[in-house]
């Protein structure tokens, strides 16, 4: 197989994202399973949905912005740089901040619609549907590309020349195709345990998702020197 194309450079970044997409995948399906057979559990679920209930898009911006800003900028600097502040890490939390914070208002909102399109029940069958509409619909239509961009438009310093071409068949094919085969070993999975829990609870288990994600993309990155590696990462973090 081609080295160059989007189908094999999507593959080789799903391969090295496989082991932490798996550490996360097994810890949302106990989560799911301690939501509905671990009675102990149950108070702090409650707690999670009433502060959801009650903070409303405020709850799901914090969440957001703690899970895919804070808390990877705060391992970068505290454990990868050894505690010092380098030149770009404001720059850098600013962007995270804005990016993750309209990703989770995105996230909420594709959440709130498919209640009303498919109901808010968790059988299985309304659990298939919303499954396949996330990842099938929403994140090739418009959270890949999206994401893609913003990642695109950030490394270029935020030039706005040659930015046209992010908006191509080419572009979509080689970039934006790879991130999202990459994306689908770790979150069809994901995805399929917060549909398996209540309304109130699927923001909450998403951010809780994303936390685990950030933080051990950032640890494989840093691991990686190879600029590829980080470009395959990369690509994924932008199309979540």
């Amino acid at each position: 197989m081609n080295e160059k194309t989007p189908l094999f450079i999507g593959l080789r970044a799903a391969r090295a994202n496989l082991v932490p997409g798996l550490l996360i995948q097994a810890a949302m399906i106990v989560l799911v399973l301690a939501y509905y057979f671990c009675d102990a559990a149950r108070p702090w679920f409650a707690a999670l949905a009433q502060a959801k209930a009650h903070g409303g898009v405020l709850f799901t911006i914090a969440a957001s912005l703690i899970a895919g800003a804070l808390l990877p900028q705060l391992l970068a600097v505290c454990i990868f740089q050894g505690g010092k502040m380098q030149r770009g890490d404001l720059a850098e939390l600013a962007f995270l901040a804005v990016f993750w914070s309209v990703n989770g208002l995105c996230v909420d909102g594709l959440y709130r619609l498919q209640a009303v399109m498919w109901g808010p029940q968790v059988d299985a069958l309304t659990v298939l549907k919303k499954v396949i509409f996330d990842e099938f619909v929403y994140n090739p239509v418009l959270a890949a590309p999206l994401g893609m961009a913003c990642y695109e438009w950030k490394n270029q310093r935020y030039a706005m020349h040659n930015m046209s071409r992010i908006w191509t068949r080419t572009f979509y094919k080689n970039r934006t195709v790879p991130a999202l085969l990459a994306t689908w070993v770790v979150w069809i999975p994901v995805t399929g345990a917060v549909y398996s829990l209540p309304p109130l609870l699927q923001i909450p288990l998403f951010s809780l998702a994303l936390t685990f994600w950030v933080l051990m993309f950032a640890y494989i990155t840093s691991r990686h020197d190879s600029a590829g590696a980080k470009d395959e990462n990369l690509c994924v973090a932008a199309a979540e």
